[in-house]
């Protein structure tokens, strides 16, 4: 395959109308973002539409039950990992295991899977405005738009639902027997610390959209650009080229965004850490003075195992969903069998 005498300015014109939303948004679940499906967008069949919302749903479900042993592992290493705690993987799992039983790297799962839905709800709706605002078929996309609707859709999601992080969190973190349940959790938060409580960590989680929302769209183009350039359709990918552009772009924005979601952790988890009501500067300094620039990246190792799995676990059962409800014929070819 000669690939040397492309032009890269023919490669960027040839690109088309919106493919990062052809390719990009068909994944629903990248381990710490849901996407809405441009599907949805395009969709002129109001009746049709809760067929792509309950496919999403379900394939966001599917894809954090089976990373949840993951994801407790990395708010674990995230909230008790220190210069004198040094916490990796295995010992985490170990800790959790010894403390609850197996069955405990799923504490907090059941709040992950709730939230997802309404989550799913106020991006969809985000979306729709964003259709009638932003969306031209005719006309590529600028790149500050694309940021723009895709970072509006996390913050307004966020806001809405910070307070049901809290309670993911915090029931992640439990000890056993701590909590009856998840309103008894909110119960306990609401007497011992008031309803600010349950918008901690806000800060780090909105600053944080958009290195995230930056990174991964660079990203994304980049790889999109390298693909072409190689010889690679750009309009109809290939199903596992798509999926390693999605998995690699979604992973070098969750690294952009780490620390602030380290910090977001912290000072969610305060109470059940050590009992105090933190600042972002608080959090930030204490984790340097005590642990330096690596105390920003505790936890990532279970963050960046997580995002292939999730990625694919999401992308199929999304596609499987889709077939059953019938709005897609099959899978795609490379993910069938």
């Amino acid at each position: 395959m000669d690939t040397h005498d492309r032009d890269p300015n023919t490669c960027i014109q040839s690109f088309g109308p919106h493919p990062y939303h052809q390719e990009k948004q068909q994944v629903l679940d990248t381990g710490e973002q849901l996407m809405v499906p441009v599907e949805v967008l395009q969709e002129s069949d109001q009746a049709a539409w809760w067929k792509f919302l309950v496919s999403g749903a379900v394939a966001g479900a599917v894809s954090r039950t089976g990373t949840a042993p993951l994801d407790r592992a990395k708010v674990f290493m995230q909230a008790y990992a220190s210069k004198t705690n040094i916490m990796n993987l295995l010992g985490g799992m170990r800790s959790m295991i010894q403390e609850g039983g197996i069955c405990s790297l799923w504490r907090g799962n059941g709040m992950n899977v709730l939230k997802i839905a309404p989550e799913y709800a106020i991006k969809f709706s985000v979306s729709e405005q964003y259709k009638t605002l932003f969306y031209n078929q005719k006309n590529p996309q600028p790149f500050q738009e694309r940021i723009l609707a895709s970072s509006l859709a996390v913050a307004v999601s966020q806001t809405l639902i910070n307070p049901m992080e809290v309670l993911k969190t915090r029931l992640i973190l439990r000890r056993t027997g701590q909590y009856k349940g998840l309103l008894d959790c909110a119960c306990q938060i609401l007497g011992r610390e008031g309803t600010r409580a349950f918008y901690r960590g806000y800060l780090p989680n909105m600053l944080g959209i958009v290195p995230y929302a930056c990174t991964d769209l660079a990203v994304y183009e980049s790889l999109r650009w390298v693909w072409l350039y190689l010889g690679f359709e750009s309009n109809n990918p290939n199903g596992m080229i798509s999926l390693l552009s999605i998995t690699l772009s979604s992973t070098y924005g969750q690294m952009a965004s780490y620390p602030l979601t380290l910090v977001r952790t912290r000072m969610q988890a305060q109470d059940t850490v050590e009992g105090s009501n933190p600042t972002m500067r608080g959090v930030f300094g204490k984790i340097l003075a005590q642990q330096g620039m690596p105390g920003l990246y505790r936890g990532v190792t279970p963050t960046l195992l997580k995002v292939l799995p999730a990625v694919g676990i999401s992308y199929v059962v999304y596609e499987a969903m889709k077939s059953v409800l019938g709005v897609a014929k099959s899978l795609p070819s490379c993910l069938e069998g």
